[in-house]
């Protein structure tokens, strides 16, 4: 009997240690883990069997609050009751919850998002539910994917928007080029100052009307890019330099804190000059009507953890209202005065942004005024011609006699363009669109043809491929003119003929030194 009883009882010790042992390698691998682990009962009180530290420090819980005081499934954890309502009921139905969404508050109130995978049990007496939770912190994530939503969402409105838009801008461009050019060719006349001004007048807000036109049709459609290695300090410089005049009449301080030896910029510079002057040009109007100065600050530099190029633009101005700033991006939405303000910049900045990869974003500014931010990914100059109103007379002998053809269906536009050409001493056929033009083009030797890109019956890029089989030599004195800049098939039919062309509204000397160039 001895030697059986000595058998068993080491058996016995054995088991006991192995069993310590294990209990002893789970409790620290719950102490170490990454979230939160979480066991009690919930009743009408909480009762917290067992936590670990990463718990408590999602919390807020300091390690040395007591175990019965962490309380993370208490009323006042949730920062709306309902949802703990909710919470307790799927437990109790289903007996477990897999990522369950929550909204609860630290210990500090400070709201998070967290996901929780528990089971649960009632108790016999149905007066508690035991709950064995994981808690997991998913504040950073929700916060992207919100953002992330929030960009789509923005995305597919100007989707939606710029299928119409681009329609109605194409058509804008016809009535402004007419009123543009019969403009330019009044103000040539002997006026009264009173008829001048009026003048002056039309033809400024011509050019308006013109711009906003242009910034509708740059987020209505993702325009052809051209884009380089470029020195961002170098583009911001560009810019300003062509906003400097009305700065200093309009007492408007610009400091300038760019970084030296930036990183360069993979962008269409064309395309970013846009973006600072909607931005400048804003920042501006909210100063002046502020306070009729200000100062405009710009600052740049690398963020190495990010690997990109931010540049920070901050005004003195009385800033963006709070209420208003969760709607800046949206298109036609602005906090100026009626007829001061499209609500498209803002828009066109972050259709071209987004285009590029990059970010712009609005951020607090405790003394006041607008401060944006804008970032390009790191390893990432159509100069704005202005011309003085009035314009300078328009030259009378480009044409030397030469014969013209303008092809335009835009009755009141082509009587304009006609008597400009009349005037600069070409001899001038008009046809309404490509057929007409076509049938000219075999009856007759023409010096120059000025053709509009969208018209019916036969369009400008098949009038060229007609006049390709016909009379290729006067394929190089074709001009192109579109009120569509950038629409992507007229863009790359351009590109691949080489044609010289204008945008609608164009001003009337452009299109013949256009001309001139051609008969050269």
């Amino acid at each position: 009997m001895s030697p059986i009883k000595s058998r068993t009882k080491p058996r016995s010790r054995s088991k006991q240690s192995s069993k310590a042992s294990r209990a002893e390698v789970f409790a620290r691998l719950v102490e170490k883990a990454q979230e939160g682990i979480y066991i009690g009962a919930i009743s009408t009180t909480t009762t917290t069997v067992a936590v670990n530290s990463h718990l408590k420090v999602m919390f807020g819980y300091t390690a040395s609050t007591p175990l019965r005081n962490v309380r993370p499934f208490e009323p006042e954890r949730f920062v709306t009751p309902e949802a703990r309502y909710s919470f307790l009921e799927e437990l109790k139905r289903n007996g477990m919850v897999t990522d369950y969404l929550l909204r609860l508050r630290r210990v500090d109130a400070t709201p998070m998002w967290v996901e929780v995978t528990a089971r649960a049990e009632l108790t016999k007496t149905s007066m508690s539910l035991r709950i064995e939770a994981l808690i997991r912190n998913v504040t950073e994530r929700k916060k992207l994917e919100d953002q992330t939503r929030e960009e789509l969402v923005q995305d597919k409105k100007l989707a939606a928007l710029g299928q119409t838009v681009s329609s109605v801008a194409h058509e804008l461009n016809n009535p402004l080029a007419t009123i543009l050019n019969w403009s330019e060719r009044l103000a040539e006349q002997q006026l009264d100052n009173v008829t001048r001004q009026g003048i002056e007048t039309i033809l400024g807000e011509t050019e308006r009307a013109a711009k906003i036109v242009r910034n509708l049709l740059t987020f209505a459609r993702k325009p052809h890019t051209t884009r380089a290695m470029v020195d961002l300090s170098e583009i911001i410089r560009e810019t300003l330099s062509l906003r400097s005049d009305e700065q200093r009449l309009a007492n408007i301080a610009i400091i300038d804190k760019l970084e030296a030896d930036l990183p360069e910029v993979f962008v269409d510079p064309h395309q970013v000059q846009q973006v600072l002057l909607n931005l400048v040009e804003n920042a501006e109007q909210a100063m002046m009507t502020a306070h009729g100065r200000g100062t405009i600050v710009l600052r740049t530099w690398h963020d190495r953890d990010e690997e990109s190029v931010l540049l920070e633009i901050q005004d003195d101005g009385p800033g963006i209202p709070e209420d208003a700033q969760p709607r800046i991006f949206e298109p036609f939405f602005t906090t100026k005065d009626t007829g001061k303000g499209t609500g498209l910049g803002l828009t066109v900045a972050y259709a071209i942004m987004q285009e590029h990869g990059g970010q712009i974003r609005l951020v607090s500014n405790s003394s006041g005024g607008a401060n944006f931010h804008i970032g390009f990914p790191s390893g990432i100059k159509k100069t704005i011609r202005r011309r003085p109103l009035p314009p300078s007379p328009l030259p009378t002998d480009i044409g030397g006699g030469a014969s013209a053809l303008l092809v335009e269906d835009e009755q009141a536009l082509a009587t304009a363009v006609a008597a400009a050409l009349t005037d600069a001493d070409f001899k001038v056929d008009l046809a309404c669109d490509g057929k007409e033009a076509l049938k000219l083009v075999r009856e007759a030797n023409y010096d120059l043809v000025i053709c509009d890109l969208k018209m019916p019956h036969l369009d400008g890029a098949e009038f060229y491929k007609a006049v390709a089989k016909i009379k290729p030599s006067l394929l190089k004195h074709i001009v192109f003119v579109t009120g569509d800049v950038v629409n992507k098939k007229a863009k790359t039919f351009l590109n691949e003929t080489g044609s010289p062309w204008l945008a609608k509204p164009f001003h009337l000397a452009d299109l013949l030194q256009v001309a001139r160039e051609v008969l050269d």
